[in-house]
């Protein structure tokens, strides 16, 4: 059987005849084999409920996995708990067991469920409920959201055992009104939090603030919860838990779940031009491979970087099975999407109706849709964790599974194509959080004033509450009476406060093809580059054309058109230095670290051509700019460094430089390529020098420039290394960046402006 054709009995069969292939195998550069592993089990606890026992044994379980028993005895004990472990380890009963347990004994006993998503408390909810009716327990299980009927709201207030909702909603709907919710806050024993490693950077940083505020509200009702969580693999999941919590927990990592043997495949597509270093684009490579997969039956997801990569893989794969599958068996998925899609494409993936599916990292968390065989990474996705977490999804616990990761032209897609063991060797990131970042800090001791009043000697983080409560006061925020601050304005505060990101509002897109209907969102910070009067949006592989974006009222009015391009668009970036906190000066290079404006303006967009990804077009962008007040390092270049370099030259070597060190920063700093950005100065505004600028991509920043400052010696010298290492003759997207944008010597201008740092010419 040809795997371009008929269909497979196994993916180990396709397998097979895949390393016959070297169209395919000569751009592999390395095949990992991760062998199957048994389960490791212990019998069910003597002491637990003999109702709850029978129900697991009614779903076929009769024994517990390692980490599910070493996680039960903990909880028993008192203690807070993480347990971390891959996909698909049977995390969920970690915590369920325990809860359950503890109502089925005392009806008062109420516990409160978080995940980051709706789509997981859904999930959520459905076991729960299944759970409570085999064993015919009456255990209310409610989500709380932002689809939830007032009607139902307080039924759900008053009875629901088991309230299942998310950091938003705990934010800005359960919090500032817990008088309401007095029944849960007095018996609450519990609070779960699933998914912990996605509480990381500015969303991680404003739900440790929350946390706070919760925790707070459970003393001042007379209640003291212990706290589950569970996350997926991450490199400091007991430091991450604590710093979230404000307490000592303990770690569970002894995983006993059976895994089936999983197939990891490097995959670079092939160079066509070897002079200027161009590889064949990652996208249609990954459409190759993915419409291999489907074709021979193998039920495939493919991940994609942004939500335009997603729609144009969408677009190319139905084009491409039609015939054999038809366009409706392969769906898209992404933030942006409204629920109700969201959950049919779920639905239809876990029936099998739907072969294949091509997702932003929307699919990345433990969303249950079933059991897929393979998995196609469009682009490395930008960290270790995120990598094993989206392979994770193809491949349950028997069988084989293969997941190909196919890498673009960007030099950190290079560096761990051609480096696998760095890969394969490095343990996933630290997820980081910076919950006394005095923005966010700021924002959450207001929400708490609003809450419950402050007194003399409360504390609210690290910072010095003092402090903060007495700029409020001056604000006219807060009203001091004797020892106590009240809250005093009008509005609640939590209202206007999103944990997502700094901007509050998303734009609707309105579809007026045929009346009007709502079909999907974008988030502000995106809406410049994506729905820009004249853009293409893409949404389910259907082409709109944007004819108006109503800025002030956050509209985007958009019709279905049929074109053969899809838009891409520019911004310029200004920046402004407003205060030097750190510096240091060897002589040849001046860094410091510091508060930075960026003001961020869309210029004008390209159309890019379907397929030949050619440029055959451009136009302007009428839109307001966007400020931002963040952090940043920078290092300047002295006269003596820059003595002899042209001001041309001076600019394709810092263009060069910053192309490189972008891609290197998310590796040192193991954090999202999108946290941090670079900004290339020939004449900084603030020195008159050559200057590369590095900013968190968030107000008040988050710690990443700052780490960048401390280790700014080993990111030059790393830098060098992949710019000596890498093949091409003058510069290719997999260093420097290409001939169009450095020019023909901007290799070697690059390689000379980082020698002369160490004082070589």
């Amino acid at each position: 059987m040809n795997p371009w054709t008929g269909k497979a009995a196994s993916v180990e069969e396709w397998l097979d005849l895949l390393r016959g292939h070297p169209e395919i195998m000569t751009n592999v550069t390395h095949w990992h084999t991760q062998p199957a592993k048994p389960a490791r089990t212990v019998p069910m606890p003597p002491t637990m409920n003999a109702k709850l026992t029978e129900a697991l044994a009614g779903k076929g379980i009769r024994e517990l996995y390692t980490h599910q028993a070493a996680s039960y005895r903990a909880v028993r004990d008192g203690k807070h708990v993480v347990t971390v472990t891959p996909t698909a380890s049977g995390k969920t009963l970690c915590y369920n067991l325990p809860v359950l347990e503890h109502i089925l004994a005392d009806d008062s006993v109420r516990a409160l469920y978080l995940f980051p998503t709706k789509a997981l408390a859904q999930d959520q909810v459905a076991e729960l409920q299944e759970l409570a009716n085999l064993m015919e327990a009456d255990i209310k299980t409610h989500t709380y959201d932002g689809d939830t009927p007032p009607t139902v709201r307080q039924a759900i207030r008053n009875a629901g055992h088991i309230v299942v909702t998310n950091p938003d909603m705990l934010h800005s709907a359960i919090l500032p009104h817990h008088t309401k919710w007095v029944k849960l806050f007095e018996n609450v024993k519990y609070i779960v939090i699933d998914e912990l490693h996605a509480y990381r950077g500015v969303f991680g940083s404003h739900v440790a603030n929350v946390i706070r505020r919760l925790k707070r509200i459970c003393r001042f009702y007379g209640s003291n919860p212990q706290f589950l969580c569970a996350s997926a693999t991450i490199r400091n999941p007991r430091e991450h838990a604590e710093r979230l919590l404000g307490e000592p927990v303990t770690l569970v990592d002894d995983n006993g779940a059976p895994a089936g043997e999983k197939h990891l495949v490097f995959y670079n597509p092939p160079v066509v031009n070897q002079q200027l270093g161009i590889r064949k684009s990652s996208v249609l490579e990954s459409q190759k491979l993915a419409a291999l997969l489907l074709k021979s039956g193998i039920q495939t997801i493919v991940f994609a970087r942004s939500r335009v990569r997603v729609e144009i893989l969408l677009t190319y794969l139905q084009d491409l099975v039609k015939r054999e599958l038809g366009t409706k068996s392969i769906r898209g998925y992404r933030g942006g999407y409204l629920p109700k899609l969201r959950r049919e494409i779920e639905r239809g993936l876990r029936s099998g109706e739907i072969r294949g599916v091509v997702s932003t990292n929307a699919l990345e968390l433990g969303i249950d849709i079933g059991q897929l065989q393979a998995c196609v990474l469009n682009g490395y996705p930008g960290s270790i964790a995120s990598t094993w977490q989206q392979s994770g999804r193809a491949g349950r616990r028997h069988g084989s599974s293969v997941t190909f990761l196919v890498a673009s032209s960007n030099p950190l897609d290079q560096y761990l194509i051609q480096n696998p063991d760095y890969f394969l060797g490095t343990p996933p990131e630290e997820a980081r959080i910076h919950p006394d970042n005095l923005l966010i800090l700021l924002d959450h001791v207001k929400c708490a004033a609003y809450e419950l009043p402050f007194e003399e000697g409360d504390t609210f983080g690290e910072e010095k509450l003092s402090d903060l409560l007495e700029f409020l006061v001056e604000e006219k925020v807060l009203h001091q009476a004797g020892n106590r601050w009240y809250w005093m304005e009008q509005a609640f505060p939590a209202h206007n406060i999103s944990l997502r990101s700094a901007a509050q509002e998303n734009f609707v897109i309105i579809d007026m093809t045929e009346g009007h209907r709502v079909i999907g969102e974008v988030d502000r910070f995106s809406a410049p580059t994506l729905i820009h009067e004249e853009a293409i949006y893409l949404h389910e592989g259907v082409q709109y054309q944007v004819e108006k974006l109503d800025y002030p009222e956050k509209k985007a009015y958009v019709r279905q058109v049929n074109v053969d391009y899809f838009t891409d668009a520019s911004m310029a970036v200004e920046l402004k230095v407003l205060h030097v906190d750190r510096e240091r000066d060897n002589g040849v290079i001046e860094r410091q670290y510091g508060e930075v404006s960026v003001t961020a303006k869309p210029t004008i967009f390209k159309k890019i051509r379907l397929r030949t990804h050619e440029n055959i077009g451009s136009g302007p962008i009428h839109l307001p700019e966007e400020e931002l007040h963040t952090s940043a390092y920078w290092f300047a270049f002295t006269d003596e460094a820059a003595a002899g370099l042209t001001t041309n030259d001076m600019q394709m070597a810092l263009l060069g430089l910053a192309n490189v060190l972008i891609h290197l920063a998310p590796l040192h700093l193991m954090c999202d390529p999108f946290d941090i950005r670079v900004v290339p100065q020939v004449k900084a505004t603030h020195t008159k020098k050559p200057t590369i600028y590095f900013y968190d991509r968030y107000p008040g920043g988050i710690g990443l420039a700052q780490r960048l400052y401390d280790m700014h010696d080993e990111l030059l010298e790393e830098a060098e290394r992949l710019i000596v290492g890498c093949r091409c003759m003058s510069g290719c997207p997999a260093c420097v960046g290409p001939i169009e944008e450095v020019g023909l010597l901007g290799k070697d201008l690059a390689l000379g402006l980082l020698r002369r740092t160490r004082g070589e010419r």
